[in-house]
């Protein structure tokens, strides 16, 4: 089994916040692969279902930010599940708006969440890390992250979303690079091609030579011969 967590604050007055939007990719996932309801369980709701051939168990801490690990290691422990079995999805300021970016290990780089977690587990766990973008001074943060998206930012966010939803499966089963490939094709798609090339000109036969041609040469061969004594 893989315990995917997303990290954020409880309560619709936070729900649609930059800090939530670990939240917001659980719930896309739920929805997406037909995962069951939402149910309270280890201080916090959690949904059960499966991506691709695995089984994974979705929870969304309730204990507020700062106390996520508590919520965490109840499920692992009742579920007798390691930290290799662990990815948690949270904000990342260090990331411009829209990107994604998997790690695996590491430090908590100060966000509270990660940081609680790792007080309860250690520090080898997978992370989804998902640009929120910065404010420019570290004295906004905790102000920034607590606002809700824009509007402005709605098409972005909703195609990172979705590039999750289609690349949980992928991330499921252990392959991080199908999974950001997943997301990249939602979030910056290729560009169209425009118009179909023209097929190359079939070969069309070589322009004749210039000067006159030659007649055949209808002469017998002893005609030929006293020709080239003349």
């Amino acid at each position: 089994m893989k315990l995917f967590v997303g990290l954020g604050n409880p309560g619709s007055k936070y729900a649609r916040n930059r800090h939530n939007i670990g939240f917001m990719a659980l719930d896309r996932i739920a929805d997406d692969h037909g995962f069951g309801p939402w149910r309270a369980k280890f201080q916090g709701q959690i949904a059960e279902g499966r991506l691709g051939s695995a089984k994974v168990l979705l929870l969304k801490p309730e204990t507020f930010m700062n106390l996520s690990g508590q919520s965490v290691i109840a499920a692992m422990q009742f579920f007798k599940l390691a930290p290799a079995d662990l990815i948690v999805f949270h904000d990342e300021l260090d990331l411009a708006p829209g990107k994604c970016r998997v790690k695996q290990g590491g430090g908590h780089a100060g966000h509270n969440g990660l940081r609680s977690i790792h007080g309860h587990i250690g520090a080898d766990y997978a992370r989804v890390r998902l640009g929120i973008g910065h404010p420019g001074d570290k004295r906004l943060v905790s102000h920034y992250v607590l606002q809700d998206f824009p509007k402005a930012d709605g098409d972005w966010l909703d195609d990172l979303l979705r590039g999750i939803s289609d690349g949980a499966p992928a991330l499921a089963d252990g392959d991080a690079a199908r999974f950001a490939n997943a997301v990249a094709l939602r979030v910056a798609p290729p560009r169209s091609g425009g118009a179909a090339k023209a097929p190359p000109p079939a070969d069309t036969p070589k322009p004749a030579p210039e000067g006159p041609i030659d007649a055949p040469d209808t002469r017998s061969p002893l005609q030929k011969l006293m020709d080239r004594f003349r």
